[in-house]
């Protein structure tokens, strides 16, 4: 025979054995896999991504001549499309983000391969420090693709 404590006891066990909210966030809330960007010279792109940013290029499954991926960290990844029509300007606030332990040390090296930067607001070979203490500059990809590097150490 089912008692009432035996149904509340069973109405219980079931609760307890749901996933909680954070549990059901947790198992389907989206993570950076890639970014890709359609570009109009692959070649200078990746000649870019490799050289001045030092990022490491990647196999990619296509080997179809027109795709170049590289690794942005431990689980993302840069994917680079030739066929864009023409180089266009993009927006500033739209803009890709990376991280260095040492941003003096990161601007040295692009004096040093002649890419320009600056900060936010335009002022070349400049920094910004946001008001969280971040500090950041900012360059453009050949396909003037903004670019912010910072010094967060989140």
């Amino acid at each position: 025979m089912i008692t009432t404590t035996n149904r509340i006891l069973g109405a219980a066990t079931m609760v307890l054995a749901l996933p909680g909210p954070g549990r059901v966030a947790a198992q389907v809330r989206p993570t950076v896999n890639h970014v890709a960007l359609y570009v109009y010279d692959l070649q200078k792109s990746t000649d870019f991504y490799q050289n001045v940013l030092g990022l490491r290029q990647i196999p990619e499954p296509f080997k179809d001549g027109r795709h170049v991926w590289f690794r942005m960290g431990p689980h993302s990844q840069l994917h680079l499309i030739q066929g864009a029509a023409r180089v266009e300007e993009h927006a500033k606030d739209t803009h890709l983000a990376f991280r260095v332990k040492n941003l003096r040390k990161f601007m040295a090296r692009l004096d040093q391969s002649a890419t320009r930067y600056s900060s936010w607001t335009g002022e070349e070979k400049q920094l910004t420090a946001r008001p969280d203490g971040v500090k950041q500059v900012y360059l453009q990809d050949p396909d003037n693709f903004w670019i912010e590097v910072n010094d967060d150490r989140f």
